[in-house]
């Protein structure tokens, strides 16, 4: 039977939470060979959390050294380490084991519209609340296209001069394009790690990932309940930084 907290040393209390964040970088950093923990932090620069921690991190790799080498036997340590530095990497271990999921950053009011609804109405719901993306949805409830204010925009330039165009009447359905925008569909439970995971998969491709969708399963026949773009990881990236 193991020891319980209270009964663990100041040095091996340490040595736990470092390997819990050991563990979680080695699940989570994918582009490296090497499981060395200094080298996964190093490459797991593209996670905020990781980068947000990274000098701590580092530090914290040169202490758990300096600790280990020093022991004596397997449960006997010369050095201890300070009870603030301790109760610090136990908090980031926490942090690490249970990352921040998608939905806790995600635009939560997230607005949605049939494609038998009139524009006039997702003008009005642009004006009213300043969202720029909208899920469209057919009559079985099913998503099939997401509408942006660029391809709003392009529709309106181009009827501009159309004298019979009725804006009252124009239904969403009238602004489809065949060059539909691409959309990932996620769980509300997904991390922030993985989130990033799918963003930073996507780097290189030409027809970029427009939206991460978010609904209860990751099901498309889900109304959404969070929309993310990557302007919202740079946001939560340029907060942790």
């Amino acid at each position: 039977m193991g020891k319980t907290k209270t009964e663990l040393t100041l040095s091996e209390r340490f040595e736990t939470a470092f390997n819990r964040i050991h563990k979680v970088l080695k699940q989570t950093v994918k582009q490296t060979d090497s499981d060395k923990f200094t080298e996964l932090v190093y490459k797991g620069h593209n996670h905020v959390l990781i980068r947000h921690y990274k000098d701590d991190l580092c530090q914290y790799a040169k202490l758990r050294n300096a600790i280990v080498h020093e022991k004596i036997d397997v449960d006997y340590y010369i050095a201890e380490p300070h009870l603030d530095v301790v109760e610090e990497i136990e908090r980031i271990a926490d942090e690490f084991e249970e990352p921040r999921t998608g939905l806790s950053i995600s635009t939560k009011e997230v607005y949605y519209f049939y494609e038998d609804d009139h524009l006039k109405d997702v003008l009005s719901c642009m004006k009213k609340t300043g969202h720029t993306r909208f899920p469209i949805y057919n009559k079985e409830d099913k998503y099939r296209w997401l509408l942006t204010t660029k391809e709003i925009i392009s529709w309106l330039t181009n009827q501009f001069d159309n004298p019979k165009m009725d804006l009252e009447k124009v239904k969403v359905k009238e602004l489809y394009q065949k060059d539909e925008k691409r959309v990932v569909f996620v769980s509300q439970n997904t991390t922030v790690f993985e989130i990033e995971d799918i963003y930073d998969e996507d780097e290189g491709n030409t027809d970029k990932i427009e939206a991460i969708i978010i609904t209860a399963t990751g099901q498309k026949t889900e109304k959404p309940n969070g929309i993310i773009t990557s302007w919202d990881l740079l946001e939560v990236a340029l907060a942790e930084e």
